[in-house]
C-alpha cells in the first residue's frame, strides 16, 4: 500500500513538473472561444437556466453537456483567469494518470508495468494537446471517467454486482458525456475480459455489454447527427479517407516513439499517396497478424494492439468531422493500447530490475522534456499557431489563426501576410478575404483593396454578415451609396437592429 501510495505521489509530481508552466498561459483564438471566453452561457456560470441550456447545447459540432458544466463551474469559481482553467485541466489529468495506474494494478497486479504505462501516459509530448489546451477538458475529462469506469468493471469483474455494474454505467455515461470518442469502451472491456481479467465466458461477457453497447450507438447517433446537421462532416472521396486513414495509423505510431514537430493542426491531404497507404496497409496488416499468432502466450499485444485499432476508429477519418487529418489529442486514450505492450513486452525480457528502472528513467527523462518544449508553444494564440505553420505546409487555417490573432490585438499590419498566404492555399476563403479586408481598410490609402476583398468574401459567403457590413461602410466611405445601400440591406434582412434602419433610411433620404 505505502508503495503504491508513494507511485501515485511520483505521478503527481512528475506531471507537476511537465504542466506547472500553463498556469501562466492564455486563452487561445482557437475554440477556447465557443466554449468558454466567448460563450455567454459558460460565462455566466451554474445556473439553472444554463444548465438546462448545456443539456441540450451543441457547441463546436458536438453534444457534450458533462464538458460544458465543467467549464461553467470553472468561470463561476475563477471568471476569466485562464490560468486557473489550464490548472484544473492539469488536476484531471493527474486524477486520470492516478486511475490508470490503479486499474492496471488492481487488473494484473504488475505494479512496475502499470507505473511504467502511467508514467508514460503522464508525461507524454502527445499528450499536451490534450491538457494544455482549455478547448480539450473534453479529453481530459472523458479520460478520467473511462478509467473510473474501468476501475469500476475490474471490481465488478472480482464480484458481480448489480450496483457494481450500474456504478461503471453511470460513468461510462457521464464519459459519453464530456466526449464522444468513449463509445469504443466497452470494446476495450471485451478486450480486458480476454487478457488481464480472463473472463472468456461466452454468451455472458457479450450480453454484459450490451446495455452499454446501447448506450454508445445512441451517443453515436446523436453525434453523427449533429455533426451532419453542422456541415461538419466533410465529404471527401472514400478512397481518400481510407488512404488518410491507413497512413495516420502509422504517423501515430511513429509520434509515439518520436514525438517531433508537433501541431495543433495537420492540413488534411487531399491527394494521399496511394504508396505510402499501401505500406501502411500491409504494416499494419503484418503487426495484426503477428499479434494473433503469439496471442495465447502473449495475449497483452493483441489487446494492446486491438486497444490501438479500436479506440482510433471514432476519429480515424473513415467519416471526417474537421479540416485536420490527424490530431495530437485523438491519442490520448488509444496510446495506452501500444504503452501495454510496450510495457509488458519489456518484463518478457526479465532484465534486472535495476535496468529495468533505468529504462523508465531515461524514458521519463526524455519524455518530460519534449513535452515541456511542446507545452511553450501553448503560451498564446501567436506561439501556437507560429509553431504550426513552421512545423507543416500549407497550413491555411493556422496561417488564417495567427492573422487573426495579430488583428485583434491591433497588430493589423503584421497580420496582412498571413491572410494572404491563407488564400494562396486556399483561395475560396471567404473569412480570410473579410479580415484582410478589416485590415487593409484601416490602413492608410488602402480603401480599394478592402472593398475587393469585402466583395470577394460576400460572393463566396452571401451571409456572412461582418462582410457585408463592412462592404457597405466601405462603399459608402468612398462615396458610393447606392451601392452600400444593397449590402445594408442584406444585413438588416438577416440580422436587424435598429443603428442599421437609421442608416438605410438616412441613405434613402438622401437619393431622394
Amino acid at each position: 500500500m505505502l508503495l503504491d501510495l508513494a507511485i501515485g505521489l511520483g505521478l503527481i509530481l512528475a506531471i507537476f513538473a511537465v504542466y506547472s508552466s500553463v498556469g501562466g498561459y492564455d486563452f487561445t483564438s482557437y475554440d477556447d472561444n465557443l466554449y468558454v471566453t466567448e460563450n455567454t452561457h459558460v460565462q455566466s456560470g451554474l445556473t439553472p437556466e444554463n444548465i438546462k441550456w448545456a443539456m441540450t447545447a451543441v457547441v463546436a459540432s458536438n453534444w457534450m453537456p458533462v464538458t460544458l458544466l465543467s467549464h461553467m463551474l470553472d468561470c463561476q469559481l475563477f471568471h476569466q483567469q485562464s490560468g486557473m482553467h489550464h490548472l484544473v485541466n492539469v488536476l484531471i489529468h493527474m486524477l486520470a494518470t492516478l486511475l490508470l495506474f490503479a486499474s492496471l494494478q488492481r487488473a494484473t497486479g504488475a505494479r512496475g508495468a502499470s507505473a511504467f504505462v502511467a508514467l508514460l501516459f503522464g508525461v507524454h509530448p502527445l499528450h499536451v494537446e490534450s491538457v494544455a489546451w482549455v478547448a480539450e477538458r473534453k479529453d481530459v475529462l472523458s479520460a478520467f471517467f473511462w478509467f473510473l469506469a474501468l476501475y469500476g468493471y475490474i471490481r465488478y469483474a472480482e464480484r458481480p454486482t448489480i450496483l457494481r455494474y450500474l456504478l461503471v454505467a453511470l460513468a461510462f455515461a457521464l464519459g459519453l458525456m464530456a466526449k464522444p470518442m468513449m463509445v469504443t469502451f466497452p470494446f476495450t472491456l471485451l478486450l480486458f475480459d480476454v487478457w488481464p481479467l480472463r473472463r472468456l465466458e461466452f454468451p455472458k461477457i457479450l450480453w454484459e455489454k450490451l446495455p452499454l453497447i446501447a448506450l454508445s450507438a445512441a451517443v453515436s447517433c446523436i453525434t453523427y447527427f449533429v455533426q451532419r446537421s453542422t456541415a461538419a462532416v466533410q465529404s471527401f472521396p472514400l478512397p481518400v479517407r481510407i488512404a488518410n486513414a491507413l497512413i495516420s495509423y502509422v504517423v501515430y505510431l511513429g509520434q509515439m516513439f518520436w514525438p517531433a514537430r508537433l501541431a495543433v493542426l495537420y492540413p488534411y491531404q487531399q491527394s494521399p499517396s496511394i504508396a505510402q497507404a499501401a505500406a501502411a496497409a500491409v504494416l499494419l496488416a503484418a503487426v495484426t497478424a503477428g499479434v494473433i499468432f503469439v496471442w495465447r502466450t502473449r495475449p497483452y499485444l493483441a489487446v494492446g494492439w486491438f486497444w490501438y485499432l479500436g479506440t482510433l476508429v471514432p476519429v480515424i477519418g473513415l467519416v471526417q468531422v474537421g479540416l485536420q487529418s490527424r490530431a495530437d489529442r485523438y491519442m490520448y486514450l488509444p496510446m495506452v493500447g501500444l504503452l501495454m505492450m510496450l510495457a509488458w513486452g519489456l518484463a518478457e525480457f526479465q532484465l534486472p530490475k535495476p535496468a529495468l528502472a533505468l529504462a523508465a528513467a531515461i524514458a521519463c527523462v526524455a519524455c518530460t522534456s519534449a513535452a515541456r518544449l511542446q507545452i511553450g508553444y501553448w503560451q498564446n494564440s501567436e506561439t501556437l499557431f507560429e509553431r504550426a505553420i513552421e512545423v507543416t505546409q500549407d497550413n491555411y487555417v493556422a496561417e488564417y489563426n495567427l492573422g487573426n490573432y495579430l488583428m485583434n490585438t491591433r497588430r493589423g499590419s503584421e497580420a496582412i501576410p498571413y491572410f494572404e498566404a491563407a488564400l494562396r492555399v486556399h483561395p475560396n476563403y471567404p473569412e480570410a478575404e473579410s479580415n484582410l479586408g478589416m485590415v487593409l481598410g484601416n490602413l492608410p490609402g488602402r480603401m480599394p483593396e478592402a472593398i475587393t476583398h469585402f466583395a470577394a468574401a460576400v460572393h463566396l459567403k452571401p451571409d456572412l454578415l461582418p462582410a457585408q457590413y463592412n462592404l457597405a461602410v466601405a462603399l459608402e466611405h468612398e462615396g458610393k451609396k447606392s451601392e452600400a445601400l444593397a449590402h445594408y440591406e442584406v444585413v438588416q434582412r438577416q440580422q436587424p437592429s435598429p443603428e442599421i434602419t437609421k442608416i438605410i433610411d438616412r441613405l434613402k433620404a438622401e437619393q431622394k
